[in-house]
């Protein structure tokens, strides 16, 4: 019978699932890796952010707008 040889070809000896492996790189980062690496990035764009805001907050109080100022009419 040929039923019994396609069985046989459908699961072929010394497959382990896992088909092609690429190239051997750098081992993934770790699950604490990552997170680091995440809440470093997380407190750059934050202290970023903090200095912009001071950085308007004090043109704020020296009376900077950003506005250029109106010609004096006399």
């Amino acid at each position: 019978m040929r039923c019994h040889d396609v069985k046989q070809c459908l699961s072929p000896a010394g497959d382990s699932g896992k088909g092609l492996q690429m190239n051997e790189g750098p081992s993934p980062a770790s699950r604490e890796e990552r997170l680091a690496a995440k809440l470093r990035e997380n407190l750059r764009r934050r202290k970023a952010q903090s200095r912009a805001l001071d950085s308007r907050e004090s043109a704020d109080r020296h009376g900077d707008d950003g506005l250029p100022k109106a010609p004096e009419r006399g």
